[in-house]
C-alpha cells in the first residue's frame, strides 16, 4: 500500500521548465550560441546542462560562471513575471493530503525553489522539501529520491514518485521506486516508456492512487 508521495517541482507542480529553457537560450545568445530546442530536450533528458554548449564551443569556464549568474537572474526575473500555476495542483494536493505523507524532490536550486513557491499554497501541504543542495548527486542519479524516502522512514514499496521527465523518471528507475508520470508539453518528446503508471493530468493522480 502507498503511504507516501515524492513529487518532482517543475513541471509537476509548477509550469517553469519552458522558462528555464528561455533563460539558458538567453545566456548563450550573449556567447553569439544556439541553443535549440531539441539539443536543449536530449541535454535535459540524460541530465546534462545547456553550458555544454559553450564547452563544445570553447568558451573559457570564468566567462561561462559569469554567464551563468546572468542565467539565474534571467530565470528568476522569468518566475515573477509569468503564470507558472497548474490547473488542478493545489485542489489535488488538498485532496492528498487526507491520505498520505507528501514530500518534494527537485533538482532546483533552493533559492529558485523559495522564490516560485512564495506566496503559493502548494509547500504546506509537505512534510518536507529537498533541493538540489541537499543531497550528494543529482538526477538521474537515485540519490534524491532515496534522499526523500530516508526522510520518511519508508520502504520503497510504501512510496510513489510523480515526475514528467526523462532525468527524473531515471531518478526514480535507478532508486527503485515506482513512477507516476504526469504528461508535459514541455517534455512530450522524453522517453517515458519505462514508468509504472502514466496520466495526461495531475487531476487524475487521486483516481489512479485509490485504485493502486
Amino acid at each position: 500500500m502507498k503511504k507516501y508521495i515524492l513529487f518532482d517541482n517543475d513541471g509537476v507542480l509548477v509550469e517553469t521548465e519552458k522558462y528555464y529553457y528561455e533563460a539558458n537560450v538567453r545566456a548563450l545568445n550573449e556567447f553569439d550560441l544556439e541553443l535549440n530546442f531539441d539539443t536543449y530536450m536530449e541535454i535535459m533528458a540524460r541530465g546534462g546542462n545547456a553550458w555544454e554548449v559553450a564547452i563544445k564551443a570553447g568558451v573559457p569556464k570564468e566567462e561561462i560562471n559569469i554567464k551563468r549568474e546572468r542565467r539565474d537572474i534571467y530565470y528568476q526575473e522569468l518566475i515573477r513575471e509569468k503564470n507558472i500555476e497548474i490547473d488542478g495542483v493545489v485542489e489535488t494536493l488538498e485532496k492528498l493530503s487526507h491520505s498520505y505523507k507528501m514530500g518534494i524532490v527537485t533538482t532546483s536550486r533552493r533559492v529558485d525553489f523559495d522564490l516560485v513557491h512564495n506566496n503559493r499554497d502548494i509547500v504546506k501541504y509537505m512534510d518536507f522539501t529537498l533541493c538540489v543542495e541537499e543531497y550528494p548527486r543529482s538526477k538521474p542519479y537515485p540519490d534524491p529520491y532515496l534522499a526523500g524516502m530516508k526522510k520518511f522512514n519508508a520502504s520503497k514499496a510504501e512510496c510513489i514518485i510523480v515526475e514528467d521527465s526523462q532525468r527524473g523518471l531515471t531518478s526514480a528507475v535507478n532508486a527503485g521506486i515506482e513512477c507516476v508520470t504526469v504528461y508535459n508539453e514541455f517534455t512530450k518528446t522524453h522517453d517515458l516508456s519505462k514508468a509504472s503508471y502514466k496520466i495526461n493530468s495531475i487531476k487524475e493522480l487521486t483516481s489512479l492512487l485509490k485504485n493502486l
